[in-house]
């Protein structure tokens, strides 16, 4: 094939070899299509800002794609353990007195109910669930943000929401995540919460993204915010060593719960 073929037609025959091989090197890639170095580093890079590759040292591998979100009742089994234990390591970032805000997600639920000791804490929250979890509870403020019920996640997103998100500045927030890869950020997969969940990151002083292994080197359908955004990734024994060290090298902290 020549190098003159249309970029477009031959990164989806790179796509499909790959998805045979699982992983492909630039040397492979330059034999089988018959192109120069620098334009199959170019496709690939392509590829892996779409979000349909990730980029490895020599060459590429195929993207984990994040498996459709389930709703929020009924991902409540999975990884039970490791989600316990993250929501405990994050609610022990938060201390006596401080404003925190709680995203959405089993995960952070969790870490709601490990917050219920807390001594004259405010928590501002979008998520239902979490909302049940600490109402009622002494030397805790529960503040509830409106907008549009999201039925599947138990959680207030939309204009409303955002509009009353601008006027909010807090101590910490805690959210979860449905991917997270060095490529290509933290990502989720459905846009309009993903739009309020960018708003809420922007009132935090300390961003704390809570998530189990099984995130890791996954891609879901929207970008959600690059990795600089959060300060500390709370996650279980199991994750990837590797990963975590990269992490570290963009100056984030890791709590291993």
């Amino acid at each position: 094939m020549s190098e003159f073929t249309p970029t477009p037609e031959r990164q989806k025959q790179i796509l499909s070899l790959l998805g045979k091989q699982g992983r492909l090197s630039v040397a492979e890639i330059v034999e089988q299509f018959s192109i120069s170095e620098a334009t199959a580093r170019r496709d690939l890079e392509t590829l892996a800002s779409q979000g349909k590759a990730q980029r490895v040292h020599g060459g590429v591998i195929a993207a984990e794609q994040a498996p459709p979100e389930l709703p929020i009742l009924e991902r409540e089994g999975e990884q039970v353990d490791e989600k316990s234990s993250i929501g405990r390591a994050a609610a022990e970032l938060i201390a006596d007195g401080e404003t925190v805000f709680l995203g959405s997600g089993t995960t952070v639920l969790e870490a709601a109910k490990h917050l219920r000791d807390r001594k004259n804490l405010t928590v501002i929250t979008n998520s239902l669930p979490v909302l049940n979890a600490l109402a009622g509870i002494k030397d805790i403020t529960v503040v509830s943000l409106g907008g549009q019920l999201r039925e599947s996640e138990l959680s207030f997103i939309g204009h409303i929401t955002e509009q009353a998100l601008a006027e909010l500045h807090v101590d910490k927030v805690i959210m979860g995540t449905r991917g997270i890869s060095l490529e290509h950020g933290l990502t989720n997969d459905y846009l309009p919460e993903t739009l309020t969940d960018r708003a809420i990151l922007k009132i935090g002083r300390t961003v704390i993204i809570a998530a189990d292994h099984t995130k890791i080197n996954r891609v879901a359908t929207a970008l959600l915010a690059s990795l600089k955004t959060m300060h500390v990734f709370v996650t279980d024994s199991n994750a990837e060593k590797k990963f975590l060290q990269s992490l570290k090298k963009l100056g984030i902290e890791i709590v291993i719960a």
